[in-house]
Parts: structure tokens; C-alpha cells; sequence
């Protein structure tokens, strides 16, 4: 498995698939990288030489912002709304949808699974 910024990318995978394995590094990024290198998109990451594996390397360690510097900076972000107090900060910190999403119904990818309350005893249950 070929090395490139610290990721292991898949060896037999096409080349702009393998490269979405890099955190920060979707598909037009990936196509665009093939691009400017003059890599075939099409070939497998195992056919890559040493020469060219660095060459990827250092190109998106210059030109992009992946892996750990673009999750610090994430990080760091959410951590300064926090901060403010602004409300998305609010939000993040209360483990809510923070882009205005309804959280009557739905929202379970960011609350988690349902903490049943119980409810009213009915009427039918007191007789």
C-alpha cells in the first residue's frame, strides 16, 4: 500500500479513488492533483514510483490543507464558536444540528440513538 501523507491508500484502486483516502481530499481535488502531476487518473495506486509518490506527497502538502493540519483547523474553529458563545458554538457544545435543521423528528445522526422518556399514564391504565 502506497504512503501519502501519512495515509495508506488502497493499492488496487484506480488513482483518484485512492486519493479520497486522504482526509480533505475529495474527488474533483483528486482529479485536479492528477492533473497538474500528469498522473493517468486511471491507474492503479500500486503502479506509482517512488518518484512520483513523493512528488504527490509534497504537492498536497503544499498546495492543499489535508489530514492533520485541515482537522486542527477544524478543531479550532468549533472551539472559537464555542468560545463566543455565538449560537452555533451553543449548538455544537449541545451535540445539536447546527445548520438550522428540525430536531422535532430526525436529527438522530447528531443526537444518537432515543432516550425513551416515559410517559403519561393513561387513562384505560388507572381504572
Amino acid at each position: 500500500m502506497p504512503r501519502v501523507v501519512g495515509v495508506d491508500i488502497p493499492n488496487n484502486k484506480r488513482l483518484d479513488i485512492a486519493l479520497t483516502y486522504v482526509y480533505g481530499v475529495g474527488r474533483a481535488t483528486a482529479t485536479k492533483v492528477c492533473e497538474e502531476l500528469r498522473l493517468d487518473p486511471a491507474m492503479q495506486a500500486r503502479d506509482l514510483s517512488e518518484e512520483q509518490l513523493t512528488n504527490l506527497a509534497t504537492h498536497l502538502e503544499k498546495v492543499y490543507v489535508v489530514e492533520g493540519s485541515l482537522r486542527r483547523q477544524i478543531a479550532a474553529a468549533i472551539a472559537r464558536l464555542r468560545d463566543i458563545g455565538s449560537y452555533r458554538g451553543l449548538r455544537h457544545r449541545r451535540g445539536l444540528p447546527v445548520r438550522g435543521q428540525r430536531t422535532r423528528t430526525n436529527a438522530r445522526g447528531r443526537k444518537g440513538p432515543k432516550k425513551t422518556v416515559a410517559g403519561k399514564k393513561s387513562v384505560k391504565g388507572m381504572k
